[in-house]
């Protein structure tokens, strides 16, 4: 599984929510999951299995991957919420994976 992050270059936001990101699956113990950050101009459904962007990329990224395949940071520097927001991506993937 692999997990992205997405901005207008690709070398700043997105460049920080996935180091946010990579530090969090360490915490989680979740070696399994990669991460990848990309600039909207690459952007394609093949990158990651799943986004997540700050609000003001939300529509760019939904209207390319498809909204399912994003989930929106209200703040990109506020790990707690990286963190839950993770959790809750990851805990709804192992649920449709017990199925």
């Amino acid at each position: 599984m692999k997990l992205g992050a997405c901005c207008s270059t690709g070398v700043g936001s997105s460049f920080m929510v996935d180091m946010n990101m990579q530090e969090v699956l360490k915490q989680l113990g979740r070696p399994d999951v990669e991460t990848t950050h990309i600039d909207l101009s690459g952007l394609n459904p093949s990158v990651a299995d799943h986004f997540f962007v700050g609000r003001d990329m939300y529509d760019a990224v939904a209207n390319v991957v498809g909204a399912d395949h994003v989930t929106q940071l209200d703040s990109i520097i506020d790990k707690d919420e990286l963190k839950t927001k993770i959790q809750q991506y990851l805990a709804s993937v192992d649920k449709e994976s017990e199925k």
